[in-house]
């Protein structure tokens, strides 16, 4: 268990006895720990209620425990650190681990407001508390046409979302990160409209593939990858696993998002990888894998490999979009 899971624990450097060597990830990229399966049959059945049109039915256990399993080469631990999109701390790939240590993450709050029961300010320690910390091999694809695979620990986000108890009128979640030009300096440029938001319908939320991730690599998640709390919704495209949360809204009509709002025709509210359609400036079917160890200029020349429709993760969501027509739903 790591710092940020344990209230109980001062902050600070974690025992070398605490943090799980990256060699024994890379040996068990078949392993599915018994929590997962639990948690993940939490959720089959869950309804959205008689009043929403978005109820889903969910792929089966063994299809979601298939999604953590992969034979492919993980990310490196020291790329998936120093190659980011965080524009907060700015906007070359070397920003965020460069003014990583800009970012303050203690103390932490999320607040939580819109259409639930049970709205208010809670705690980084009140939000995980009562989740145990599972570790996943998830693949992550940026619009840029690179990808990782990356093993994130976290837990689901539809296990959180229930205990605020959205009602028959929520049909989205929507979610901001932290707004603090002061230390931020990414934030000091009108790159973006600040603060970063993003936002999923209801039932891509409850998914059981939809997770926060609190850590990666058997460590606590580092500030430049979304510390102490950030989204992974493996089927979309990176931009949409928003970092270091501090609001959660639930909403009736679709939230605005910060790369929609600043080119619609470029970034739709869904974003799901799809190799079928082209981003306006570039080609999408193929994406630069950053595996092993990658960094600076030689990301550019990382083999090149064939996207696949949902970013791989079909068989697991692709229920969810049955009736969509998704190059207009883009």
């Amino acid at each position: 268990m790591n710092s940020r899971f344990n209230p109980e624990k001062k902050s600070g450097a974690i025992p070398s006895s605490e943090i799980t060597d990256r060699k024994v990830f890379e040996q068990r990229r078949t392993l599915i720990k018994a929590s997962v399966a639990g948690a993940a049959g939490s959720l089959f059945g869950y309804s959205l209620g008689t009043g929403s049109a978005l109820a889903n039915e969910v792929a089966d256990e063994d299809t979601i425990r298939a999604a953590f399993r992969t034979t492919e080469e993980l990310t490196s631990q020291k790329t998936a650190t120093s190659y980011n999109n965080f524009y907060e701390l700015g906007t070359d790939k070397g920003d965020p681990a460069r003014y990583a240590n800009r970012l303050i993450t203690e103390p932490w709050s999320v607040k939580v407001d819109g259409e639930c029961n049970k709205p208010g300010t809670y705690t980084l320690e009140d939000i995980l508390k009562p989740h145990d910390i599972e570790e996943r091999i998830y693949r992550l694809r940026c619009v840029e046409a690179w990808s990782m695979v990356i093993p994130w620990n976290g837990f689901q986000l539809g296990d959180l979302l229930k205990r605020f108890e959205p009602t028959g009128n929520a049909k989205y979640v929507a979610f901001e990160t932290i707004l603090d030009p002061d230390r931020l300096p990414g934030q000091r440029r009108p790159v973006l409209q600040w603060p970063y938001r993003e936002g999923l319908r209801l039932d891509e939320a409850m998914h059981p593939l939809t997770i926060l991730a609190t850590g990666m690599y058997g460590e606590d998640i580092p500030n430049q990858n979304g510390a102490p709390l950030r989204l992974v919704v493996p089927w979309k495209y990176g931009f949409k696993s928003i970092k270091s949360i501090v609001r959660i809204s639930f909403t009736e009509k679709e939230p605005p998002t910060s790369w929609n709002m600043s080119a619609p025709h470029e970034y739709g509210f869904y974003s799901n990888v799809n190799p079928k359609v082209s981003h306006p400036r570039w080609s999408q079917s193929r994406e630069r894998r950053l595996a092993g160890e990658t960094k600076g200029i030689s990301a550019l020349f990382s083999p090149k490999v064939e996207t696949h429709f949902l970013n791989g993760y079909a068989d697991q969501v692709g229920s969810l979009y049955a009736d969509m027509d998704l190059k207009k739903f883009f």
